[in-house]
């Protein structure tokens, strides 16, 4: 049985990006209604278009969002879409409970972050769902999806690449590095995905290798990896050459013009998936 069928309300904490709106799209095909809490500065308007209550609320107002969440009978909810990390230096108006959670935090990592969140919305009768709720077909799939494939030298790099990505993520750093010749070039931080690949590509000049994974503690419930038509805007700029992606565990946005784009730029995109004796395979 779905664990939501007895749900009429799900609520949609939003960030940034078209997640939220694919999600509320899908959620309404279900017959259920859609009250989203939407972030200033981070959401996009067009998320009116496919609520039945919207609400905006600024970074750290955790207070609001319970009000808002409860006083619309919700007891159910996800949280998606992007929050732009440097924010959190410049654009923070916390209310008093969102005050109190960051004060709380040891880590003001992504992952400790939403955890927190999501402890506190539970408290509150607010269970968390996962974010893949409704669109699993959206969950990145595993092999070669472009006409072109990796080189001996190309997988060779993605294995290097792939355990520096796991260690960075075991201390929530990021999710993302790009390399070359098995040479780190760059590791994501606090500027994200699209900042890390342009200043990694630029560095190894042209073909550099991009990988992207989960966490090793990955929460399925946030924060997934994910990569759609900009990442490879990021990747044509510098002439990066290959994007490897955990399959299963990643968001993959806009499947077919995505691997249309990758084609016309000539890069390879491969989702891969790692076995439990730890080797790779796709």
């Amino acid at each position: 049985m779905n664990s939501l069928e007895s749900i009429e309300k799900i609520g949609i904490i939003a960030g940034g990006g078209q997640f939220p709106r694919l999600f509320a799209r899908e959620v309404q095909k279900s017959g259920r209604q859609v009250v989203i809490i939407a972030h200033e500065g981070e959401s996009s308007p067009e998320l009116a278009e496919v609520a039945d209550s919207l609400y905006w609320v600024k970074l750290g107002q955790l207070g609001k969002i319970v009000k808002y969440l409860r006083q619309e009978s919700v007891t159910k909810a996800v949280l998606l879409g992007t929050i732009s990390k440097t924010n959190i230096f410049k654009d923070v108006r916390p209310d008093l409970k969102g005050l109190s959670l960051w004060n709380k935090v040891d880590s003001r990592q992504d992952d400790a972050l939403l955890r927190a969140v999501a402890a506190e919305l539970e408290k509150e009768g607010i269970t968390v769902a996962a974010s893949t709720l409704y669109l699993e077909d959206i969950l990145f799939p595993k092999g070669i999806l472009t006409k072109t494939k990796p080189s001996s030298n190309q997988l060779e790099d993605i294995k290097f690449g792939w355990k520096i990505a796991r260690e960075t993520g075991a201390l929530d750093i990021g999710q993302c590095v790009v390399v070359r010749n098995r040479t780190v070039l760059a590791v994501e931080a606090i500027e994200g995905t699209d900042a890390a690949i342009k200043r990694g590509g630029s560095l190894g000049k042209e073909k550099a290798v991009v990988i992207k994974v989960k966490k090793p503690n990955q929460d399925m419930r946030f924060d997934l990896p994910a990569v759609g038509l900009t990442t490879l805007d990021s990747m044509a700029e510098v002439k990066a050459g290959v994007l490897a992606v955990e399959a299963g565990h990643a968001l993959l946005f806009d499947r077919e013009k995505f691997i249309t784009a990758a084609n016309k730029a000539k890069i390879t995109v491969i989702g891969i998936e790692e076995l439990a004796d730890g080797s790779l395979a796709y």
